[in-house]
């Protein structure tokens, strides 16, 4: 059977949802003690100034953390895996490997460093209690952006690689070109650090290292699972990857 948009992207969205499931689990594990913990103290700070809360919660935190958390990782990772099938079809050509598992892994882990590495370097996420609210838009434009330019960073170092013959020469140029467009990003971009003094600096990066370990649960098992499902489903056939309903024989 050839291997078609249509079942790739189908691989995709099954791959999306095992990682977001086990990334969801993580994070229950690993993130939710300590959103719990900066709520406390959100909630601490509060009475001690006075400020009363005597609004209802529209979802309460029970149902966010024992439902709503699960199925928010398992939707984005849908999304997640249905963008990576999508790249991985585009692209699939164009990467210079006769590997479809390390076609797979490859843009995975660009995805990791692009989508989450380069952004967790400049913009650390915050947990509850963390964060004015004036500043919400100045935040999110510029987590967008560094978002974008980190997709740009991985760009520049595999066109730079390119420019290269030796592996060694390659590795070298590759990383330079990253870092380059990574440095521009972290000078131009403005420097944003909402934490009061008195937040506790262990608990803070408790939660950071939380959500880091929640993104690279969710993009290691994509790439793992994707690769496994592509490699499956192109063993069987003798098709070359493309966007076309049906592709011609391979040559």
């Amino acid at each position: 059977m050839p291997l078609t948009f249509g079942r790739i992207l189908l691989n995709g969205l099954l791959a999306g949802l095992i990682a977001g499931l086990l990334a969801g689990g993580f994070a229950y594990f690993a993130g939710e003690p300590r959103v719990d913990a900066a709520i406390a103290i959100e909630e601490a700070d509060a009475q001690a100034a006075g400020q009363v809360d005597t609004g209802e919660e529209l979802v309460a935190r029970d149902t966010q953390k024992n439902v709503g958390l699960i199925l928010a990782t398992s939707l984005y990772g849908i999304a997640m895996g249905g963008i990576l099938a999508t790249a991985y079809t585009v692209l699939r050509r164009r990467l210079r490997t006769g590997s479809d598992t390390r076609a797979a892994l490859g843009l995975a882990a660009s995805a990791l460093v692009g989508l989450v590495l380069v952004p967790f370097f400049k913009y650390p996420p915050n947990p509850p209690a963390v964060g004015d609210p004036s500043t919400i838009n100045q935040r999110t434009y510029s987590y967008l952006a560094v978002v974008a330019l980190g997709l740009v960073a991985v760009w520049a170092g595999v066109l730079a690689a390119r420019t290269q013959s030796h592996e060694w020469r390659r590795a070298a140029a590759g990383l330079a070109g990253f870092l380059v467009v990574v440095t521009i990003a972290y000078t131009l971009l403005p420097h944003i650090n909402e934490v009061p003094d008195t937040f506790p600096p262990t608990l803070l990066w408790q939660f950071r290292i939380a959500s880091l370990g929640t993104q690279a649960v969710l993009w290691t098992v994509l790439g793992l699972a994707f690769a496994g499902l592509v490699n499956r489903y192109a063993s069987r056939s003798a098709h070359p990857v493309t966007a076309e309903p049906e592709v011609a024989t391979a040559s």
